[in-house]
């Protein structure tokens, strides 16, 4: 309920900005100030980011409304943030059901001219669980799929395909280089894809424990077994019954990994795997890089190939 007057505000605030604004299609950013005969375009968070810059490469400017190091379930955008979308040419988001705000927000401003990306759209997306659906989010029950498709390598294809078509269509002076750009990437990403399938198919051990419910994409590519300490917001905690349940299985199973992610608390990963004597292992969602990772040069494909890392700590503990 605070998260929705939050955004009703911020929107109501956005009006007012926008009554002493000019209608014209300038953005209002310093990449577009530098060169605002290129395509302007607003991503919301790290994935989405890098998948069009993968795409465009330096023929837009691409802005990316969540920073880095910023949590995004929670994440609301500020008036400025509603501004810029507005005199954006093209706005890209993963989902309504990660996003939750777009679709308010792009009913509340001039979206006539703007080019919108649901990067899923046409992906099957997974029903989410029963303790996620019931945990109040606000009145809206915001989360009723799981929408972390970018996770798996064979998805992210799909959410590069939507982008750039639309991207192409937006641009048709680079459409040939907007192609080329984007089976380029493609088969980087086929090539993870392989890795992930060749490494796991060898691994004994098929199931991993990890604190937040992010990777069922990745689990059903790979015929694995995700099982969740929480629901798909990383904030959904589980009751003492289900950490209890959890302890016993992880006992019976001998899993001696829990996997937690840097952008929140780790503390009911470390609870659970102190009453197991198992140890921790970060398995990142990609929902933005952290500072060491930036410092480090990583980008989603290398996480990704740090995430392989650290899940044949679990699947190839010998039983």
């Amino acid at each position: 309920m605070k998260k929705v007057k939050r955004l009703l505000c911020a929107i109501i605030g956005c009006f007012i900005i926008l009554s002493g604004c000019s209608n014209g299609k300038q953005v209002s950013n310093e990449k577009g100030k530098e060169d605002p005969e290129k395509l302007q375009i607003i991503t919301t968070f790290y994935p989405m980011y890098y998948f069009t810059k993968q795409i465009t490469g330096n023929l837009a400017n691409v802005e990316i409304l969540i920073p880095n190091g910023v949590e995004p379930h929670d994440w609301e955008p500020t008036s400025k943030d509603m501004i810029n979308m507005q005199e954006a040419d093209v706005f890209i988001y993963n989902s309504r059901y990660f996003e939750t705000w777009t679709e308010k927000v792009l009913d509340s401003i001039d979206s006539s001219n703007l080019n919108v990306v649901e990067a899923s759209n046409g992906i099957g997306l997974m029903d989410s669980n029963i303790e996620e659906e019931q945990h109040d989010h606000d009145e809206d029950s915001e989360a009723t799929k799981d929408p972390h498709v970018w996770l798996s390598p064979v998805l992210a294809q799909k959410e590069v395909d939507n982008i750039a078509e639309v991207l192409e269509k937006a641009d048709p002076k680079n459409k040939e280089q907007y192609e080329k750009n984007a089976d380029a990437f493609k088969a980087e990403l086929t090539d993870l894809d392989k890795l992930y399938k060749e490494t796991i198919d060898k691994a004994p051990r098929k199931e991993f424990v990890t604190q937040h419910a992010a990777f069922g994409y990745l689990a059903k590519q790979y015929r694995l077994t995700q099982i969740p300490i929480g629901g798909l917001s990383p904030d959904v905690e589980p009751t003492l019954a289900k950490l209890a349940e959890l302890t016993d299985m992880m006992k019976e199973k001998k899993i001696k990994v829990v996997y937690f992610e840097e952008l929140t608390s780790p503390k009911v990963a470390k609870t659970l795997a102190n009453e197991t004597g198992a140890k921790t292992e970060v398995l990142n969602p990609l929902e933005g890089l952290t500072k060491d990772e930036q410092e480090q040069g990583l980008d989603y494909i290398g996480v990704m190939e740090k995430n392989l890392e650290a899940l044949k700590v679990a699947l190839y503990n010998s039983k």
